[in-house]
């Protein structure tokens, strides 16, 4: 795990405790077994919805963006202000917004279950 990967324990102290997952050449940063953030290209990315995107906006963050088939892709993650390296009041802040952006989401889906054969009718 990378320095700046492991520092984010410390960075979300007062937030609460996370994990981190190497995951999309990078890590996930997960708290309850959730994914709240994001780590790809030596940046930090926190989970964004339709009722706190405009903290983003508003800064100038700038989306998470991948190359997919050819294509520039999306996913409502947004990159961390600066400072919430800096204040760990801000850091629980920012990723308050980004955990209930992750609760207003749902429920992860979970894997479809396969459908068992009926063995004929009971009895």
């Amino acid at each position: 795990m990378n320095e700046f990967a492991e520092e984010l324990h410390d960075v979300f102290e007062r937030f609460g405790r996370i994990s981190l997952r190497r995951m999309f050449g990078g890590h996930g940063v997960f708290h309850e077994g959730r994914m709240f953030g994001l780590i790809a290209g030596g940046r930090l990315y926190l989970k964004a919805d339709a009722e706190t995107v405009a903290f983003f906006e508003d800064r100038q963050l700038p989306p998470f963006e991948y190359q997919r088939q050819g294509q520039t892709a999306r996913i409502s993650y947004y990159e961390a202000p600066p400072e919430l390296f800096e204040d760990r009041h801000e850091a629980a802040l920012w990723a308050g917004r980004a955990w209930e952006a992750v609760l207003r989401a749902g429920a992860p889906k979970p894997a479809a279950r396969r459908a068992r054969p009926s063995t004929g009718s009971p009895g």
